[in-house]
């Protein structure tokens, strides 16, 4: 397999690594060096001045403008949140959807993608889910479009089986028919390189915690700044164009800025946004391109090695179709997962089976690690067939 950067570097800087089989990056990645010293640089700041609020907000801005660019987009139309599902909410309201409008999503993507517009049926919009298929693009949507379609929401990259679904196909459909594109990127930012614009997308909704490094709690929105009649469904003092300097709210002083701010609340997680900017430093560092062809080199690996152990895989092999770092293996999740937790090995449960994920640091012997597992608990079951064909022959 070819070094595409320092891994022994890398791997340096998430201590978690050198103590755990972590395979589990889709869940939550673990702490590195440079997120670490961010959060302790804050609260130093706080601990020893009360706080230099200026300086932090102009950090925030700092991280918006590295958010942006790594998006591929202006710091104006990047917004903070708190998580991916208060984006996709935010983005979900935002729409001027009225009753009778039809929003179409996938069945079985991210639940909290579909409550977000299921929720919307109380004001008498239709959500209609197309079959999940291995493969899915602008043709998976067209038949389903009609007059009263408005928008298509759909994930990026799907969490329970790696599926990487061609979304700039489906955002220059919806260019065609004058359609809104929500599009949820958590599972893949971070590994997969990301451009809004060529995705054509009206929302982009991500946490942080999984490919960008930083613990729970923060989430980002991208808006294309230039569909000015998305409005947010609530407002604050911070989300005017022109917030009163007297904090006395006044009737005819609510209009919005020309930036993502109108979806912004104030009160910003300021150690989690310091946090990111530092986690962006690192991956830019090291280079996204070169963290996906090593996740998928790794990918590779490993359905080579299970596909000798003749054990399968959920969900796309082929690397057109799948995330380069999310694999479901087919074992049973509740015979497996306290198996691999008592050796070391660091995965989640997941609908179809075992899900692995990787991240930056890992490493073959990784993937070693766990076929070794795998293939010690299969051993006595391979004795036995092997016995059982002996006797036969």
């Amino acid at each position: 397999m070819r070094q595409h950067y320092d891994i022994s570097a890398v791997r340096k800087a998430f201590p978690a690594a050198e103590h755990v089989v972590y395979l589990d990056s889709g869940f939550q990645t673990p702490l590195s060096r440079p997120v670490k010293e961010a959060f302790e640089r804050f609260l130093s700041e706080g601990f020893e001045t009360a706080g230099p609020k200026q300086v932090w907000l102009n950090r925030l801005e700092e991280t918006r403008a590295k958010v942006a660019d790594f998006l591929g987009v202006k710091p104006h139309e990047i917004a903070f949140t708190k998580n991916t599902s208060e984006s996709m909410n935010i983005a979900a309201n935002a729409l001027p959807l009225r009753a009778g409008d039809k929003v179409l999503m996938i069945q079985g993507d991210h639940p909290n993608n579909a409550y977000a517009f299921l929720n919307l049926r109380k004001k008498g919009v239709e959500i209609v889910f197309i079959p999940m298929t291995e493969v899915i693009d602008a043709e998976s949507f067209r038949p389903h479009i009609d007059e009263r379609t408005r928008a298509i929401s759909m994930s990026h990259v799907t969490f329970h089986a790696g599926h990487r679904f061609d979304v700039e196909s489906v955002g220059e459909l919806c260019a065609q028919h004058s359609l809104y594109f929500v599009v949820d990127v958590m599972q893949g930012i971070g590994v997969v390189p990301i451009d809004a614009k060529t995705m054509k997308a009206t929302f982009i909704g991500s946490g942080t915690h999984k490919g960008l490094l930083v613990p729970q709690g923060l989430g980002l929105l991208y808006w294309d700044a230039t569909r000015t009649e998305l409005e947010p469904a609530y407002l604050a003092a911070a989300s005017l164009a022109d917030p009163p300097l007297d904090f006395i709210a006044r009737p005819d002083n609510m209009a919005l800025p020309a930036t993502a701010g109108r979806f912004e609340l104030g009160n910003f997680n300021l150690p989690a946004v310091q946090a990111l900017g530092a986690a962006i430093d690192l991956i830019n560092q090291i280079g996204i391109e070169k963290i996906q062809q090593h996740c998928f080199e790794l990918g590779d690996y490993l359905i080579e090695r299970l596909d000798r152990l003749d054990v399968g895989l959920v969900g796309p092999r082929d690397r057109q179709h799948r995330a380069p770092h999310i694999y479901v293996i087919a074992l049973p999740a509740a015979d497996w997962l306290d198996y691999f937790t008592q050796n070391g090995i660091r995965v989640s449960p997941e609908r179809d089976g075992i899900r692995v994920s990787l991240g930056m640091f890992n490493t073959i012997e990784d993937i070693d690690r766990l076929i070794e597992a795998i293939r010690a608990r299969n051993a006595p079951t391979t004795q036995a067939r092997t016995a059982v064909l002996s006797k036969l022959g």
